[in-house]
């Protein structure tokens, strides 16, 4: 009986470590993805400065929607550590 309890106090400390781990990873993947978007829009309108707003607008809404992505990985892993 006690080595049952035991594996599952164990495989739930687990689980929470795993959900911690990836919510980090998620939140620096986000990151690292924004960075890049950013990167890639500043080279883009040094090349087309007359194409800045465009870019500009494009930017905005892939970051945003890097960001939404990552939320969720955020969230997922929180709940894993809560629940």
């Amino acid at each position: 009986m006690q080595a049952g309890a035991e594996a599952a106090a164990s495989a739930a400390g687990l689980a929470k470590a795993g959900g911690a781990v990836g919510a980090g990873i998620a939140a620096i993947a986000a990151g690292i993805g924004v960075g890049n978007i950013g990167k890639s829009a500043l080279e883009s309108i040094a090349r087309q400065p007359e194409a800045a707003n465009d870019i500009r607008a494009n930017m905005i809404l892939a970051a945003a929607l890097v960001e939404g992505v990552a939320l969720f990985g955020v969230i997922a892993g929180l709940l894993a550590v809560v629940l």
